[in-house]
């Protein structure tokens, strides 16, 4: 199912960096385009861009305390 479908709304995911490592966050999805994800991160509390195709998994959330 595509990524897409969660433009705004949280999304819990597991993303690997560029240097292989995993990290689990919370995001909340601004846009998704061209596979690249725009989204506010909940962990950093801050902007970030995203690979879609660097998250093998995600799920919905309801919206974090």
């Amino acid at each position: 199912m595509p990524i897409a479908k969660y433009t705004g709304r949280y999304v819990e995911i597991i993303y690997m960096a560029t240097n292989g490592r995993l990290t689990q966050r919370v995001i909340f999805i601004h846009s998704v385009r061209g596979g690249i994800i725009r989204a506010f991160c909940c962990t950093s509390r801050a902007p970030r861009t995203f690979r879609a195709d660097a998250m093998p998994a995600w799920q919905p959330v309801a919206r974090p305390a």
